[in-house]
């Protein structure tokens, strides 16, 4: 197994944090996967976009996704991906959502549309953002206002998911107070050097767990629960038994094996984690 890709996830994923419960502590190493998203259900067109935007000079490259004959607006969920960059995977969750009657966007926080195929390169591109959260949450927010102003969408019901590198950004934003309704993570890291102050989380946080994820050791766990507790975060966390790190990708598997990393899918825990955010969102947006 590749220890220095290890130590570096771990201490990486500090400047991400969630919000009350556990996650994983460690960067996120899923796989560069290609997972394509199930066809849309009889009679239902969901309609895809890039969508182009600008933070400080820098090209992000967004995907949106919607149902143009669903009436109305509907709540928009914002979708950040693995620590491989924006791929295919982090578009067909924009897909799933969108099936489910929510105008969904996955969005770029690396820029220039960038994508690793290498631990190393994922790695890097991942430092590079955590290294200046300043700009991280400005991209974050760049494309929260681009999904909220999409004539689809309900500005006053928005929602962030995340996977991995992803989870430990939408626990972040949590952490600081960002006006979302709910964020979410699947296997994402938990560690960060800004704990949650309490009074300060206004989202509700969903937090979707391998329990074998030896990205997070017992005491990172611990100390996440409590930070969450000692904010007063409105946190439901969920552990899946016998399920370690990347557990919702189809590809991880694969990607584990060729990188020798601990990383592996498993397909009842991906199902019972999807259903869970489905209710989440559900009864985040009841109002």
């Amino acid at each position: 197994m590749h220890r220095y890709l290890i130590l570096l996830l771990t201490t990486a994923c500090v400047a991400c944090g969630p919000a009350d419960q556990d996650a994983s502590q460690g960067e996120s190493a899923s796989a560069p996967a290609e997972a394509t998203a199930p066809e849309a259900p009889p009679g239902q067109d969901i309609r895809t976009e890039e969508v182009n935007y600008q933070v400080g000079g820098v090209n992000l490259t967004g995907y949106l996704a919607f149902d143009p004959n669903q009436q109305g607006q509907r709540p928009g969920v914002l979708v950040v991906h693995e620590w491989w960059g924006h791929n295919d995977y982090a578009r067909m969750r924009a897909r799933m959502l969108a099936e489910m009657g929510y105008t969904a966007l996955a969005l770029d926080m690396y820029g220039d549309g960038k994508r690793a195929e290498h631990p190393d390169d994922a790695q890097k591109f991942m430092s590079e953002v955590l290294a200046d959260m300043e700009t991280a949450q400005a991209r974050f927010e760049a494309a929260r206002v681009l999904l909220e102003g999409h004539e689809t969408t309900d500005a006053t019901k928005t929602a962030a998911i995340g996977y991995c590198f992803g989870g430990g950004v939408v626990l972040h934003m949590a952490r600081i107070g960002t006006d979302l309704d709910g964020v979410a993570s699947f296997h994402g890291s938990l560690g960060t050097e800004t704990p949650a102050a309490p009074g300060v989380v206004q989202s509700k946080i969903l937090v979707l767990h391998g329990a074998d994820d030896p990205f997070v050791p017992a005491e990172a766990l611990e100390a996440f629960k409590k930070e969450m507790a000692d904010a007063g975060a409105d946190m439901k966390f969920i552990a899946y038994p016998d399920t370690v790190h990347s557990f919702t990708n189809p590809a991880a598997t694969e990607i584990g094996e060729k990188f020798e990393l601990p990383l592996r899918y498993r397909e009842a825990a991906d199902k019972a984690s999807w259903a869970e955010l489905d209710a989440f969102l559900t009864v985040l947006f009841a109002d």
